[in-house]
């Protein structure tokens, strides 16, 4: 586990694959995802920081709630509902909704809901600091878009927005991959998933975890989608 600031009252915390992320306000902190092999990021994150600490999910995939048994209650869009509980996880949603903003005390979190990788994936907008945690939709690594709940189509909506929006912030940092992604880097994201939809792009059939699936290697990040 490798855990640093990276930029003021900002940490992120590397499992090696997967990352998840504490920021500080004046009065309280919050903890974007929680891990995959990570049990105790609160723990962690108590060393850090003395304000209360809440969580907020960027989506409900496993790989991103390693922790979330050491909170009572945890932001998350209610659209991932589905994904959540058929997991068999239990704990209580604190709902958030697009447009929303968390206020820490003096740093207000904006929720951009940005379905595709799943129906309720969210990133969150660290406003003054204009720095943009996106949770797996963009990255450069390995982009799952295959089995259910996954869709290309509100994928590319959803990157239109991030695009839109890109003039209120300066770095964006994903879960997975690379440490960090440049907006000016979003187009490329769209292109991609709309080649895949119009059968312009050349896949590779693949096996993982016992699904036939096609990986379309564009060079920048690799999209694994349904055969």
């Amino acid at each position: 586990m490798t855990v640093k600031e990276i930029y003021e009252g900002a940490w992120l915390f590397d499992e090696g694959g997967v990352k998840f992320f504490l920021l500080e306000g004046s009065e309280r902190a919050v903890l974007i995802d929680s891990g995959m092999q990570t049990h105790d990021a609160r723990t962690l994150a108590e060393k850090i920081t003395s304000l209360p600490i809440s969580l907020i999910n960027t989506h409900a995939d496993g790989d991103h709630l390693g922790s979330i048994q050491q909170f009572e209650s945890f932001y998350m869009h209610p659209a991932e509902c589905p994904n959540f509980y058929r997991q068999g996880r239990q704990g209580k949603i604190d709902p958030v909704w697009d447009g929303d903003v968390i206020d820490l005390g003096g740093r207000p979190l904006k929720i951009i809901h940005t379905p595709g990788h799943t129906p309720g994936s969210i990133a969150i907008l660290d406003v003054n600091a204009r720095r943009i945690f996106t949770g797996d939709p963009v990255q450069d690594g390995r982009i799952f878009m295959f089995g259910p709940m996954r869709d290309l189509h509100s994928y590319i909506h959803s990157v239109n927005r991030l695009i839109s929006l890109s003039e209120s912030f300066d770095v964006i940092y994903p879960s997975h991959g690379s440490e960090t992604a440049d907006p000016k880097d979003l187009p490329k994201f769209k292109e991609a998933a709309e080649n895949i939809l119009s059968n312009k792009a050349a896949g590779k059939t693949e096996d993982m975890w016992g699904n036939k699936i096609t990986a379309y290697d564009m060079g920048f990040a690799t999209f694994l989608c349904d055969a």
